[in-house]
């Protein structure tokens, strides 16, 4: 079979497959990236090539640079935060006992939950004066009873990025905790020996031992942040104003909503070469360790 082109056969159905669902798409969009297509004014199919148009109108566009600035701050709230409460939660339940084993079998859950109803639940209980996160926020913090929080300028980006850490956290505690377990002990002993307190510890061996698997981490969750769009979808679709609008909404708001479908090829093509270049990283970064 090594020598027979007979297993080329076997690998058909799967490449043909692939060639369909995959790699034609993918050449669609990229030639009518070059093309100019308004849905309002031409529509039964593009109206001719444009060259690099589409893609220069990109680069002086203030809603498309908003669009990148406002995913970057959901990259940065999402990366921090779940990384931040991985370390916590791995930190917490690595002492085996009866409650951490029983917390480190649920923490997987909160990752299961599907997206749409990640947001849906977080809208609903955001909602003023019935959402029980913003009667327990108003009862906790008074000076915060005011604020429509999925309306607020600022503060709606961040409850946007809440459901994705709420789900990160505990899976990004499961990989760090693995990470964790494989550090010999004979390391923080020593380091008790010598009278380095708990902080020194953390601070100066756990955190650097720990750092490729936080790099791995980091790497994932702004893959997973950077292409977000059922939250926003179900949570602000883009609002206040455009305050929430990311990247990959602004591409499906310009191509299924403006149906400028030339200029959101032109994007969703951008996208996916930021997307290749952090999985490029991402794969390499798996094969140095």
């Amino acid at each position: 079979m090594r020598t027979s082109n007979v297993k080329y056969l076997f690998l058909l159905p799967g490449m043909l497959v692939i060639l369909v669902t995959a790699i034609l798409p993918v050449l669609s969009v990229i030639n009518l990236s070059f093309q100019e297509w308004e849905v309002a004014r031409s529509p039964f199919g593009p109206t001719g090539y444009v060259g690099l148009e589409n893609y220069a109108e990109a680069l002086t566009d203030d809603n498309f640079w908003n669009s990148v600035g406002v995913t970057v701050a959901y990259v940065i709230i999402s990366v921090f935060f779940s990384v931040a409460i991985g370390i916590f939660i791995a930190i917490m339940v690595q002492r085996v006992t009866v409650l951490s084993t029983v917390v480190k079998s649920i923490l997987i859950f909160p990752f299961a939950i599907s997206l749409t109803l990640r947001g849906y639940s977080f809208r609903f209980m955001l909602l003023e004066g019935q959402g029980v996160l913003d009667t327990i926020i108003d009862t906790i913090f008074p000076p915060f009873a005011d604020i429509l929080w999925l309306a607020h300028p600022y503060w709606a980006l961040f409850w946007v990025a809440v459901p994705t850490f709420w789900a990160w956290g505990p899976l990004a505690g499961l990989m760090l905790l693995g990470a964790l377990n494989n550090i010999s002990s004979e390391i923080f002993e020593a380091a008790s020996l010598d009278g380095a307190s708990r902080w020194r510890t953390f601070w100066n061996i756990t955190l650097p031992l720990l750092r490729p698997m936080i790099f791995v981490l980091v790497l994932l969750i702004t893959l997973f942040s950077i292409r977000m769009f059922d939250l926003v979808l179900t949570m602000t679709f883009g609002g206040p104003g455009n305050a929430t609008e990311t990247l990959n909404f602004f591409i499906y708001r310009i191509g299924f909503r403006i149906f400028n479908m030339g200029y959101a090829a032109a994007l969703a093509i951008i996208l996916t070469v930021i997307l290749i270049v952090l999985s490029y990283l991402y794969s390499r970064v798996l094969i140095d360790e």
